[in-house]
C-alpha cells in the first residue's frame, strides 16, 4: 500500500500545484522557463503514475474487501465509464457543445471514471486509487470554475458536427478500451 500511497502523493500532488498554489506555479514558470517547468512536471508526473500502478499491482493481489457490490454495479459501471469517454474526447475535439457547456470535460471525465470504479469494486485498493481521484477532481474542476470566473472565461459555442464526432471519438475510444486494451493493461476485461 505504501507505493501506491506514495505514487499518489506524487502523482496527484504535482497536478495540485495549479489548485493549491496558483501564484508559486507561475512564478516558477517564470523562474526556471516554460519548457523546464513542463520537463520536471512530466517528470515527476510518470514517476507518480509509475508507482502508482506498481503499488496497485501489488495490493491487488491480496485485496482486502470493505464491501460487495451487487452485481448490476458493474452494468453501471460500464455506462459511466462510456460517459467519462465522451467527456474526455470532448476536452479535445474542438467545437463540441459538451466543452461549450460543462468548460472542463476531462477532469470530469476522471470524476465519473472514478464513481464508476469505486461503485463497481469494493476492495481497499480500489477506494484508495479511485477515492483519491475522485477527490482531486472534485477540487480541480471547482478550482478551474474559479479561475475561469475571475478571468471571465468564455467558452466557444460548440457546433453539431463537433458534438457528433466527440460522441463517436469517444464511444469509439469506449469500446476499444472496454473490449480490449483494458484486459492487456489491467487484466481484466470488464464487458466478458
Amino acid at each position: 500500500m505504501g507505493l501506491l500511497m506514495l505514487g499518489l502523493v506524487i502523482f496527484l500532488g504535482v497536478h495540485s500545484i495549479r489548485i493549491v498554489a496558483d501564484g508559486w506555479r507561475m512564478a516558477m514558470m517564470a523562474r526556471l522557463g516554460a519548457s523546464t517547468w513542463k520537463t520536471l512536471y512530466a517528470l515527476l508526473s510518470a514517476v507518480g503514475l509509475v508507482l502508482v500502478v506498481w503499488g496497485f499491482s501489488l495490493v491487488r493481489q491480496q485485496p482486502v474487501e470493505m464491501w460487495w457490490p451487487p452485481s448490476f454495479m458493474r452494468y453501471v459501471a460500464w455506462l459511466l465509464t462510456l460517459v467519462a469517454f465522451v467527456l474526455l474526447a470532448a476536452a479535445y475535439v474542438p467545437h463540441n457543445a459538451i466543452k461549450a457547456r460543462l468548460h472542463h470535460p476531462m477532469v470530469l471525465a476522471v470524476a465519473v471514471w472514478a464513481v464508476a470504479h469505486l461503485l463497481a469494486n469494493g476492495n481497499v485498493a480500489h477506494g484508495v486509487l479511485f477515492g483519491s481521484f475522485l477527490g482531486w477532481s472534485v477540487l480541480s474542476f471547482r478550482a478551474a470554475r474559479g479561475r475561469d470566473r475571475a478571468a471571465q472565461t468564455v467558452y466557444p459555442a460548440g457546433t453539431a458536427s463537433g458534438t457528433a464526432i466527440t460522441l463517436v471519438a469517444g464511444g469509439a475510444a469506449w469500446a476499444l478500451f472496454a473490449f480490449w486494451a483494458h484486459g492487456i493493461l489491467m487484466g481484466i476485461r470488464p464487458l466478458l
